[in-house]
């Protein structure tokens, strides 16, 4: 099944809410930086919440959401222009952690909570838990001031192959009243978890309808992980280092070589290209 979000209201209690599944793209997240389960569960559940975040602008604006908790896993990171692709990367993708009691992927293990989570638009919160869904539900009550249900998982398979990924939002409207706030915590309270109802074939439409019986769709968006790196980019990031570090690397290394963070890919540049681009600085 295509990876894809789906945007709805629920006019009777007053909230908006968004759905997304996102299993294939973070299968191929997975595999171009070689994930292994606990960075996987972490990624993924970063990316479910920062496409649906941008699925609240309308404008299609560039969004980047950074968390760094200071945990194993470092620095963690997602891009996208709320067009459906998305790109991201962790520092350190050979991360695997369990909680001893549970058996299940420890998320907040690897990311830690000595840090922040960070979207450059509209400010900065500190973590809370690293589990990630619960910082993104304290990052819209701190910065925007909106009540928010986030609730995204994974489910890795043995073989380090993703299973299922996704989430949904429920986030309400200011004419919210304290009954349809006790609905949505009485219908949250023993929910299944999101990544288990995706994996048991669930669409994001149904598992809203699962919370709400009324809830209207008003929009849908396929979701892709993409990368726009492209060697131009790449001659123009050398641009700024300057001639002296360009100098160096002809001197030293005969060249050089770029990776891109956020799918690996390699760029070769040669001396000769190097010395040109010193020549055109």
């Amino acid at each position: 099944m295509k990876d894809y979000l789906v945007r709805g209201l629920v006019n009777s209690k007053n909230c908006r809410v968004f759905a997304c599944q996102t299993t294939e793209l973070l299968e191929k997240a997975r595999q171009e930086h070689d994930l292994w389960p606990t960075a996987s569960a972490a990624l993924g559940r970063m990316m479910s919440a920062t496409l649906m975040m941008a699925a609240m602008n309308k404008n299609n604006e560039k969004m980047t959401v950074t968390i760094n908790g200071g945990g194993p896993i470092g620095t963690m990171m997602a891009v996208t222009c709320g067009d459906g692709h998305i790109k991201g990367f962790v520092g350190d993708p050979h991360v695997h952690y369990t909680y001893n009691d549970t058996g299940h992927l420890a998320v907040g293990v690897a990311v830690g909570t000595q840090g922040t989570l960070q979207e450059p638009f509209c400010g900065t919160v500190p973590l809370q838990t690293g589990e990630i869904g619960d910082d993104f539900s304290y990052y819209f009550m701190a910065s925007e001031q909106t009540p928010s249900v986030v609730s995204v998982g994974v489910l890795v398979d043995e073989t380090n192959e993703i299973l299922s990924s996704g989430g949904f939002i429920i986030q309400l409207l200011p004419d919210a009243t304290e009954e349809d706030i006790s609905y949505i915590e009485e219908k949250i309270k023993d929910f299944p978890a999101v990544s288990s109802l995706i994996h048991e074939g669930k669409t994001p439409e149904e598992i809203l309808k699962m919370i709400f019986d009324d809830v209207e769709i008003t929009d849908q968006q396929d979701l892709f992980f993409t990368c726009d790196c492209s060697r131009e980019k790449m001659i123009n990031a050398l641009s700024t280092i300057g001639k002296q570090e360009l100098q160096s690397m002809i001197d030293e290394d005969h060249g050089c070589e770029i990776t891109c963070q956020f799918c690996n890919t390699k760029y070769q540049f040669s001396e000769e290209e190097l010395q040109n681009l010193i020549n055109r600085l």
